[in-house]
């Protein structure tokens, strides 16, 4: 049976590669490489630059294909959201029945960790129950933007005793900073939702391009910061066509 393997390759530093991820790739006959288009080839460039790095398996081989883009979200967000992955899943399908021999062993490549705000392993199970092609799969976890994220400020991610909660930009819009958490990490966030918040006492710790020699990050009273975050955001976002980012929000510790 075929085997897929999918390897989280951290957030943009080749370093991140654990060497479970090196073996996992070295395992594989077949590496395939997302292609998002003209104005994100940064991210495929960096791909090929870890399999340059770490591959040495001679007869392994790279197959790259294109990604197709989301349509503008409608009324309903999770319905842009499926159609977009059934797309995907038909690519999946016809890269692992006409790439993967039959007891061959393929790899996807995923940004950051493959179970953290990754579709991969949900437009994979949507493959498998398509029933048209049979695979066995493993998950082999990388380090994640919230980790290169702390890492580069320096900083835990939660306080004693205090709980995190991860989400969205688009959930923080609607909902505000959560009560029942001091601490969130906010990834997905295209249009600086930090800047729908009442609370300006809050304290923010901002990462773009983290990991790689691009990596810019902000910290501060968000009050005091946000709209330097905006700017610097919209600037580097021009300048490369493409912006990856995340952010931690922290309310004051009460006394």
């Amino acid at each position: 049976m075929r085997k897929l393997l999918v390897i989280g390759i951290g957030a943009g530093n080749p370093d991140h590669m654990t060497v479970q991820a090196i073996s996992g790739l070295n395992r594989a006959d077949v590496l395939f490489i997302p292609d998002k288009g003209a104005d994100k080839t940064d991210l495929a460039d960096l791909r090929r630059g870890i399999c340059d790095r770490f591959v040495s398996n001679p007869t392994s081989r790279r197959v790259e294909f294109d990604v197709p883009v989301r349509a503008e979200p409608t009324s309903s967000y999770r319905s842009t959201v499926d159609d977009w992955h059934e797309a995907i899943a038909a690519i999946y399908e016809g890269l692992i029945r006409d790439e993967i021999a039959g007891d061959g062993c393929g790899a996807f490549l995923i940004w950051g960790d493959p179970s953290l705000y990754d579709s991969a392993l949900r437009i994979l199970e949507r493959v498998r129950l398509r029933g048209n092609v049979a695979f066995e799969l493993e998950v082999i976890p990388g380090i994640s933007a919230i980790q290169a994220l702390a890492a580069s400020h320096k900083t835990a991610l939660n306080r004693i005793g205090d709980p995190v909660l991860i989400t969205t930009g688009r959930r923080l819009t609607e909902e505000g900073m959560p009560d029942n958490a001091g601490s969130a990490v906010v990834m997905l966030d295209g249009k600086c939702a930090f800047n729908t918040l009442a609370d300006q006492h809050l304290f923010i710790q901002w990462g773009a391009y983290l990991g790689t020699p691009d990596e810019i990050i902000i910290s501060g009273r968000l009050g005091d910061v946000g709209a330097e975050i905006e700017k610097v955001r919209e600037n580097a976002r021009r300048n490369k066509g493409w912006i990856m980012d995340t952010y931690l929000l922290r309310k004051q510790e009460s006394d």
